[in-house]
């Protein structure tokens, strides 16, 4: 385990929100529940830092938008789930250094089954909010590609942020038995989707590239630091790219919630670059931290 995502003891104490605040020892889900009986349900990971939500609206519209597409018959208003991720923070005095996982499920079943009309208790909200680094710190990643290919949107749309996660967790256990960091994806024709768990960016001759958005999430911090280097004056090209582009790129970087900006040292054994941080790395870094935090909800401002 990537010694940045080890546990932490202050998690151990904490309260959940499973439809209300419950002890994290004794949280649960039913059984019956629909993200047990067939991982239907819909995630967004959330960062909270010296007493700021980061990219809140965001998270939260993408959470409701990937639940409609899912065809959920009960959304919580944003108010709603706006109230359940501050009322969990506030009851763990957590104001910095947090990451928050909230999942909705479609909710508890009246019995067994695959069937959506089987659901009449309505969703399930579940907040986790735990004291967490970010997932790679800052000494760069080594990505494996993996033999697992991304999801198309002709077998389950990438773009829905669903719990079905299987074919990521498969790749992520490529990685580990390569004693790499993460996998890079590919799409059905073989062009890079993006990782396991974020998206990836390559830098050739001072061009910044990324996967288009076809077989891949289009992440929030994606999308961000695309419009930031845009404005920022770089040439940007979202295009079908292939992994040589990735191992001859001058530069690589991941995109993610948990990890930021991450530079990439290794793809398959292939030295990126001098295998440091570049410079437009560095660059994007610094335009994303200042620009995620000036739009970030201060935890005791009204929503």
């Amino acid at each position: 385990m990537a010694k940045y995502n080890q546990p932490d003891p202050r998690n151990e104490e904490t309260m959940v929100w499973v439809n209300g605040l419950v002890p994290r020892h004794s949280a649960a889900v039913s059984v019956l529940d629909s993200v047990v009986q067939g991982g239907d349900a819909v995630w967004e990971g959330l960062r909270i830092r010296q007493g700021r939500a980061l990219q809140l609206h965001e998270h939260v519209a993408r959470l409701r938008a990937s639940a409609h597409a899912l065809a959920f018959a009960e959304i919580p208003e944003t108010e709603a789930i706006y109230s359940a991720i501050f009322q969990t923070l506030e009851a763990n005095g957590m104001t910095d250094g947090v990451h928050a996982r909230i999942t909705l499920s479609r909710g508890k079943k009246s019995t067994s089954g695959m069937d959506p009309r089987l659901n009449v208790f309505g969703p399930t909200l579940i907040v986790l909010a735990e004291y967490k680094g970010f997932v790679y710190g800052d000494e760069g990643i080594v990505l494996v590609s993996s033999s697992v290919r991304r999801n198309s949107p002709s077998t389950l749309d990438s773009k829905i942020h669903h719990n079905n996660l299987l074919n990521n967790i498969l790749a992520k256990i490529e990685a580990n038995v390569a004693q790499a960091d993460d996998a890079i994806m590919l799409d059905l024709e073989g062009f890079v989707a993006e990782t396991n768990a974020t998206n990836v960016f390559a830098m050739k001759n001072g061009v910044v590239m990324t996967p288009s958005a076809v077989a891949c999430l289009p992440g929030l911090t994606r999308n961000l630091v695309v419009a930031l280097a845009k404005k920022a004056g770089y040439e940007v090209r979202e295009d079908r790219l292939s992994l040589s582009e990735f191992y001859t790129a001058d530069e690589v970087f991941t995109t993610g919630t948990m990890g930021g900006l991450a530079h990439v040292k290794t793809i398959d054994g292939r030295l990126i670059g001098n295998g440091e941080k570049g410079p437009i790395t560095k660059a994007l870094q610094s335009i994303y931290d200042e620009a995620i935090w000036n739009d970030a909800i201060e935890l005791t401002k009204p929503r």
